[in-house]
């Protein structure tokens, strides 16, 4: 296999940062907005906060920001699946998945870029699975 260059490893990494952060943010102003559910505001939000533990040293943040290509890429059209959502429960499962999904490339690429924080991916990816069952039980299973 040819030699990968790291700064393409940092750059799924950065993307998969903001993705993750960006759906918590989503839903936890719908927590905090619409279902008015403080308690689950301020689980989102601690998730949201254990994130940025990921890229607290200063030197990775700078990997990661070198990395960023956001005028190059190609994910960066909106696509038809962006426009179905028809209301408030498909906008929070789908930014639930969002996480879920991010947090899963953030635990294998960690792998490569800093094992240390894989851990912290891993476990916020499980209190995620955890919090979404909660949801639909609480909100939308009757």
């Amino acid at each position: 296999m040819r030699k990968i260059d790291p700064q393409k490893i940092f750059r799924v990494i950065d993307v998969n940062l903001n993705r993750c952060k960006e759906g918590l943010r989503v839903n936890e102003d719908i927590f905090r907005f619409i279902l008015e559910d403080n308690l689950m505001r301020k689980k989102i939000r601690l998730i949201r906060h254990e994130m940025d533990r990921i890229a607290e040293k200063l030197k990775f943040k700078g990997q990661l920001f070198s990395a960023r290509n956001a005028s190059a890429d190609q994910g960066r059209a909106v696509d038809d699946l962006e426009f179905k959502r028809k209301d408030i429960p498909e906008v929070l499962f789908a930014n639930f998945q969002r996480v879920k999904e991010s947090l899963r490339v953030l635990e294998e690429f960690l792998k490569i870029a800093d094992p240390k924080k894989v851990a912290l991916a891993k476990k916020n990816r499980y209190l995620i699975y955890e919090l979404e069952q909660k949801v639909y039980k609480k909100y939308f299973s009757g």
